[in-house]
C-alpha cells in the first residue's frame, strides 16, 4: 500500500504520461486523475493549490511534488520510494 496519488492533468499531455508510467513502474496501481481540461473548476482549484498553471501537478497525500521533471528528480535522488510509503503510526 502507499499514500493516495492525486494527478492534476489533460488528455493530451505527454508528461502526465510520462509520470504516469514512473509510478505504475513504482506498482502504483491507483492514481486519482483530475483532468482539468475537461473541469475548469479543478483547474481552478490546482492553481491555487500549486500556484502552476502546467500539468501534471502530483500529489503523494498531502505532498506537492511538483511536475514531471520534479517527479524523475526525486526518483534519480533516491527520494521517491520512500515519499510513496505511507506513515506509520
Amino acid at each position: 500500500m502507499t499514500r493516495p496519488i492525486l494527478m492534476y492533468a489533460t488528455g493530451v499531455c505527454p508528461y502526465c504520461v510520462r509520470a504516469e508510467g514512473l509510478l505504475k513502474r513504482k506498482g502504483i496501481t491507483q492514481i486519482e486523475k483530475v483532468r482539468i481540461d475537461l473541469d475548469p473548476v479543478r483547474r481552478d482549484e490546482m492553481i491555487a493549490r500549486t500556484g502552476r498553471r502546467t500539468v501534471p501537478q502530483i500529489f503523494v497525500g498531502d505532498h506537492h511534488v511538483g511536475g514531471c521533471d520534479d517527479l524523475y528528480a526525486l526518483e534519480r535522488a533516491g527520494k521517491l520510494d520512500a515519499l510513496l510509503q505511507p506513515d506509520t503510526p
